[in-house]
């Protein structure tokens, strides 16, 4: 990516998945046709985790990935993927001259009334931020959606089951409509009416999003559906897609999809104090330890393997079994330190956890 002589894109994945499930072998392989480099970032916990915490990781991604390149840089997003990149443009600034375009497959821009949370039936953290009445979303959303000098293309389906509403661009949840930016709200059946993909493969195979993303980031300003040929209404998947393979490659991705198990919360998570102007002039950094020594308890697993920052460590367990792992953080102060755990549930299933501890400086 250093010195890249075209726009590099950064690729974020939507709520569930890993950055291989939803880039692998649908997006990667047709930039890599095209000479087009890319980062696939995976956000936390399968995406499921604080998308607060997430577009730091985004603000992050595009400082480096501008920096390395020279020049800046275009982001390509499925469903919450598409989303919250918006996050890191809104809340840090320095990133709006950073990015050329957004693309979003399906984003969930202004949650979805699909998203049903309570106490007593609680969500992923992401979960809770997607409802379309979240505390998030008035704040993802508040004073203007887009930006001067960035162009958004939002590529949505009517026939999204999950992404509601979005029958159209004035009142769907995908669509953007205040703001500076250059602004393109398209349903894949503007192009071809009987498109019938839904809200996971808009952005995986769908030839007719594919369409409008390169058109997007092979022209100035946002996509323009007068430009893409009604053509791609005949095919059935876009060009990064090896139809031999993609039986495999699709399973593969919706048992990696099915078989994650997220942390659940009884409530939406706390706003950030940047979003109100609130933080203390002399903030410590969030939540984390002034501890030299702590521990971490996770969930009941068998045949489980524990890392700490990418190498493997002892477990114990409680009475009840859940699995514990003791951190010494003498030498990592102002790190975070990173749990992984890879196990099998009381069901059988594989389940992936992720527990990160911020070690005050």
């Amino acid at each position: 990516m250093t010195g890249a002589t075209r726009t590099p894109v950064l690729l974020l994945q939507g709520t569930g998945a890993t950055a291989k499930d939803n880039w692998s072998w649908t997006y990667q392989p047709a930039f890599d046709a095209l000479g087009v480099p890319w980062c696939a970032l995976d956000l936390p916990e399968h995406a499921t985790a604080d998308i607060q915490q997430a577009g730091e990781y985004v603000v992050h991604a595009l400082r480096t990935m501008a920096a390395r390149a020279g020049r800046r840089v275009s982001i390509v997003g499925h469903s919450q993927g598409g989303m919250v990149g918006r996050w890191a443009l809104r809340w840090w600034p320095d990133t709006r001259a950073l990015v050329d375009d957004l693309v979003g497959f399906a984003p969930s821009n202004h949650g979805t009334t699909r998203a049903v949370c309570s106490a007593e039936d609680p969500c992923s953290p992401a979960g809770w931020q997607q409802r379309d009445e979240a505390d998030f979303m008035r704040a993802l959303n508040s004073r203007q959606e887009t930006f001067a000098g960035i162009s958004y293309t939002s590529i949505y389906t009517r026939v999204d089951e999950t992404v509601q509403p979005n029958q159209d661009a004035e009142t769907g949840s995908s669509s953007l409509r205040t703001g500076d930016g250059a602004r393109t709200n398209v349903a894949t059946q503007d192009i071809c009416p009987a498109a019938a993909y839904e809200h996971l493969l808009i952005g995986l195979v769908d030839p007719v999003a594919y369409a409008l993303a390169i058109d997007a980031l092979t022209h100035d300003g946002p996509a323009d559906p007068s430009r893409i040929d009604r053509g791609v209404c005949l095919q059935v998947l876009h060009p990064g897609i090896d139809p031999v393979t993609a039986p495999a490659d699709g399973a593969a991705a919706a048992i990696s999809f099915q078989s994650y198990r997220a942390r659940t919360d009884p409530a939406e998570p706390a706003l950030a104090c940047y979003t109100t102007a609130s933080c203390p002039r002399s903030a410590p950094a969030a939540a984390c330890t002034p501890a030299r020594r702590t521990t971490v308890t996770l969930a009941r697993l068998a045949r489980v393997r524990v890392t700490v920052n990418g190498r493997r460590t002892a477990v114990t367990r409680t009475r009840t079994g859940r699995v514990r792992v003791r951190l010494d953080l003498r030498r990592r102060a102002g790190t975070t330190v990173v749990v992984r755990a890879r196990g099998t549930d009381a069901r059988g299933r594989r389940v992936s956890v992720v527990r990160r501890v911020v070690v005050c400086g």
